[in-house]
């Protein structure tokens, strides 16, 4: 009869996978991936699986940065207008077909797989808005790890504003490949960096503060961040946060984009088939490109989803110019506003006065280029 492993071996198991230095770097991300969806995730495992995705994470950066030095063909887009949305679907979704419905581009349609085979801009234009559309080759599943082109592909959301996913309503089962292969770029979804304060020390260990209560326990915490090779920090925790949420933040190299998913074909499928996509994932819009349902709704969404406002630009001794308003994103600053204008305005900044929201009086003269500005702000700007 086998000897049974005492606990002490198989804490060490749990401890160190995938140690062995004979393995390459790819065995060793698929023995962590093995263990990852093979341990059933409770608080007793919680340790050993948030050690597994940490050590995951750091063979992944690795892997990526060699992968950098190799030279590849990639594609090269240059980000103009007022926001940037990257399309991204898999081949024959539709992509192209919503492109030209909405903006001013001319992308090849056709009813076979892979018709885009560069990244085709258009613009659309909506509430004096000038929003950069791309529509980028279809992608497969494994697209993160290089098939089909899928990594020059996904690199390009990297630098988008908002990504739409877009789905064939034939093909649900296509939403959650998207999901990995977007995660697996190191780019997160509608998330935002969790809010977490690290202050590296020289002694007294890992300690941990928490203004919130976690699922996510102090030995958890202190083996991740061993994993990065920290290890005396204070630590202060200020939301609920889960393994993988801590590990991006420690990686540093994550990007955070807003999304919405919209799903393509309607008119050709049942309110049953709609029923149960809706059981299956959240669906922002439901549209048809090729028959143009749905699409006021959808820019609209876009308009929105951006963060995208209006202020208008006053001249010293003049009416504000009310009928041509310049779009910035929301929470900009008097500063981010200098920079779209012109960089000079930046050192040539002296004060402005601004009538609207942001202001406590109409007229109010700000000094600081820090100041927040709001939707239908009239700024007038004093320059040196």
């Amino acid at each position: 009869m086998a000897k049974k492993a005492s606990k002490k071996e198989n804490k060490a198991s749990a401890d160190k996978p995938a140690e062995n230095k004979k393995l390459t770097n790819n065995a060793k991300i698929k023995d962590l991936e093995d263990r990852i969806s093979k341990t059933k995730y409770n608080k007793k495992t919680q340790r050993a699986i948030g050690m597994y995705k940490a050590q995951l994470a750091q063979l992944k950066e690795k892997q990526e940065k060699r992968g950098k030095k190799k030279k590849g063909e990639g594609y090269s887009v240059r980000k103009t207008g007022d926001g940037t949305v990257v399309l991204l679907g898999f081949p024959s979704v539709g992509k192209s077909s919503l492109l030209n419905t909405i903006t001013d581009a001319n992308s090849p349609v056709g009813h076979y797989a892979f018709t885009t085979l560069n990244v085709i801009p258009g613009v659309l234009k909506y509430k004096h808005a000038k929003i950069q559309i791309l529509d980028v080759p279809g992608i497969v599943q494994g697209a993160a790890a290089g098939t089909g082109r899928g990594k020059e592909v996904l690199q390009v959301i990297r630098n988008a504003d908002l990504v739409i996913i877009m789905i064939d309503v034939f093909y649900p089962e296509h939403y959650k490949i998207l999901q990995k292969e977007v995660f697996d770029t190191n780019v997160r979804l509608n998330q935002t960096l969790p809010d977490i304060k690290i202050r590296k020390t020289s002694k007294n260990g890992i300690r941990i503060g928490k203004t919130i209560k976690t699922d996510l326990d102090n030995e958890t915490i202190s083996s991740i961040l061993r994993t990065f090779r920290i290890n005396n920090a204070d630590v202060l925790i200020r939301e609920d946060v889960n393994p993988d949420q801590l590990i991006d933040m420690l990686s540093g190299n994550r990007k955070y984009i807003p999304s919405i998913t919209i799903v393509n074909k309607v008119d050709l499928a049942s309110p049953e088939q709609i029923e149960n996509i809706k059981k299956i994932f959240h669906v922002d819009a439901f549209i048809s490109a090729e028959k143009k349902e749905h699409i006021d709704e959808l820019k609209e969404m876009l308009f929105q989803k951006l963060g995208l406002i209006r202020v208008y630009l006053k001249e010293l001794g003049k009416k504000a110019d009310m009928e041509e308003p310049l779009i910035i994103f929301k929470n900009s600053t008097l500063s981010d506003l200098c920079q779209k204008l012109h960089k000079d305005f930046i050192t040539k900044f002296k004060f402005c006065r601004i009538w609207g929201e942001s202001a406590k009086f109409d007229g109010q003269k700000i000094l600081k280029m820090k100041h927040v500005l709001k939707d239908e702000d009239v700024i007038e700007i004093h320059l040196r």
